[in-house]
């Protein structure tokens, strides 16, 4: 968990329930992500321009990355080689190569951007853009490897020893304005990856956009207009829509709007707000439930958890108390346990999703820094 107040991330052990460390990182942390393939969590410093690069086997910072300018979040493709940082102050996205621990580039990108995602299927970075109301897509591709140099030989007239594919940085496919203070992503999480929405937390929409498919797949063939972004429709939902949770199988994204404390529904097929539901008091964060069937969300002004039937559209439970400022959340490996951060207590609520009587309750809290605002769940081999 980052801890934006005090520099530092806070480690917990969810099999003992108690703190496991506190890591000193770079100047204010903000987002961070897991390495899905290697033993390895990121946090972004936002003030430090840089990645720390957390050992989870050992619990210790093993490498710190420079990028650029206010970094704000950063998001890791499903290869786990190569991560995408968005860099708020520098109007840039940095690529970062994971297996050297070294930016390897930096692409353009609108004002102030907030958000880079990389899409399930790793051809599209959609990139939000906070300070220019405005969302950037860009193709990422690999490119063949390098031939060797003359006589065959690695190094000889120029040519390299590399064997593998070499990714290029990602090439701006297509810009939309229209949405002003650009922020959440949310992406189909099918392959091909088809649409994107975002949220447009300046206003009360979220915009919806197709993404263009491979232009040698079945589907463009057919129907060539598919090979090309474009945006589907700027969907009404309630004030300053800051986060968007999806469904597990992409049926469904919600949007958790902040000033009206309430709750859009968006059916993901027909791009269209099917409801909007009062909540609480200011619904800050999101997460869907394994089979789709609950939503958990973070009220930020009410100290609370709420549970929202997705399938009933009405209140699961009667919600949890947690701690100062709920924000972000994120479940345990087994789902047994909800984690909340809270960000003005400076602690972690850990919920219980069920007691004895199949209703979700505070079990503990556990110490963290100051602020804490981002929180990421690493399963360890063995634990």
């Amino acid at each position: 968990m980052s801890n934006g107040g005090s520099d530092t991330v806070t480690v917990l052990d969810l099999v003992n329930l108690r703190q496991d460390g506190t890591l000193q990182v770079g100047s204010q942390p903000s987002g961070m992500a897991v390495n899905p393939k290697l033993d390895e969590v990121y946090v972004v410093n936002t003030r430090s321009g840089s990645v720390s690069v957390i050992d989870t086997k050992t619990n210790q910072v093993a490498a710190t990355i420079s990028v650029r300018k206010q970094p704000y979040f950063i998001d890791v493709d499903s290869d786990g080689r190569r991560a995408y940082v968005a860099n708020s102050g520098s109007n840039s996205v940095s690529v970062i190569d994971l297996d050297t621990r070294r930016e390897i580039g930096a692409v353009g990108a609108g004002e102030q951007p907030g958000l880079a995602r990389i899409s399930a299927d790793g051809r599209s970075l959609i990139v939000s853009n906070r300070g220019s109301g405005s969302v950037s897509i860009y193709e990422v591709q690999t490119e063949a490897a390098k031939p060797k140099g003359v006589l065959g030989l690695p190094g000889i007239l120029g040519g390299k020893h590399d064997s593998g594919p070499k990714p290029s940085l990602p090439k701006l496919r297509a810009t939309f304005a229209g949405c002003p203070g650009a922020t959440d992503i949310a992406i189909l999480p099918y392959s091909p990856s088809t649409k994107a929405f975002i949220a447009c937390s300046g206003g009360h929409q979220v915009m919806a956009v197709a993404l263009a498919q491979p232009a040698d797949s079945w589907a463009v063939k057919q129907n060539p207009s598919l090979g090309i972004d474009h945006m589907l429709a700027l969907l009404d939902v309630g004030r300053t829509p800051v986060q968007l949770a999806m469904k597990p199988d992409g049926g469904q994204v919600f949007s958790a709007n902040f000033d009206s404390d309430s709750i859009s529904s968006i059916d993901t097929d027909s791009d269209e707000v099917t409801r909007t539901d009062t909540i609480a008091d200011g619904p800050v964060r999101g997460v869907v439930s394994d089979d789709g069937g609950t939503l958990w969300v973070a009220n930020f002004n009410a100290d609370s958890i709420n549970l929202w039937s997705i399938d009933d559209s009405q209140p699961a439970s009667s919600g949890v108390r947690t701690g100062r400022a709920p924000d972000a959340l994120a479940f345990s490996q087994d789902r047994h346990l909800l984690l909340a951060a809270n960000s003005r207590s400076g602690d972690v609520s850990v919920i219980r999703t069920q007691d004895k009587n199949g209703l979700p309750e505070l079990f503990t809290l556990l110490p963290a820094g100051a602020q804490p605002n981002d929180i990421v769940v690493k399963a360890m081999p063995g634990k």
